[in-house]
């Protein structure tokens, strides 16, 4: 009989701040648009469109954190696991597989599946074309200016400290996070380990 020996894993949990290079926009799904995509799939008749809610759209697009006081200043978030994808993403470009890169290290987030967001958002208005035809404005919230510190727990028998800090330096370069992102033709939500 053979005897195969499972070591541990070696689970280390690294700190990383990471700088806003470029603006972040955000772009959470309102509880609007998901009750409108739910009666589609119900096949529930189709109210009129409602007037438009500049303020409304600006601040359903943002990701606010559960404050345990009302005095307390809004805090806003981003999913930490558009980190994660960020970061196996840049790793596809490094002929490492996504599934080996998925199981390497995870995004720890600060409180739901939220990492906090530090900077102040602002309302942007932008035009776009929904399905390439018709065009709309769109009304988010952006981050000028932003930082972040992530918990990356990782395997460190099979991904270096170094490595993990030079991923995700990467993926803030090549991916970034949010809409418009250099993964999808656009130039925001880039970041560095760096300060600028």
């Amino acid at each position: 009989m053979t005897i195969i020996e499972i070591k541990p894993p070696n689970l280390q949990i690294l700190e990383l701040e990471l700088f806003g290079t470029s603006p972040l926009i955000c772009h959470a799904w309102s509880e609007k648009a998901k009750k409108q995509m739910l009666d589609k799939q119900m096949k529930k008749a189709v109210v009129g469109k409602e007037a438009k809610n500049p303020k409304q759209d600006y601040l359903d697009s943002l990701y606010p954190l559960p404050s345990p006081s009302k005095v307390r200043k809004t805090k806003f978030g981003f999913p930490a696991v558009a980190f994660k994808a960020a970061a196996v993403r840049a790793a596809s470009n490094l002929d490492i597989t996504m599934v080996q890169a998925r199981q390497m290290f995870h995004v720890l987030p600060d409180q739901g599946d939220l990492v906090e967001i530090v900077g102040t958002p602002t309302m942007r208005e932008d035009m776009v074309r929904l399905n390439g035809k018709t065009a709309d404005i769109r009304y988010r919230g952006e981050f000028k200016t932003w930082k972040t510190t992530l918990k990356i727990r990782y395997n460190a028998d099979v991904i270096s400290d170094e490595q993990v800090v030079n991923l995700f330096n990467l993926a803030g370069f090549s991916v970034g996070i949010g809409e418009w992102r250099p993964e999808r033709n656009g130039s925001f939500g880039c970041f560095s380990l760096i300060e600028e």
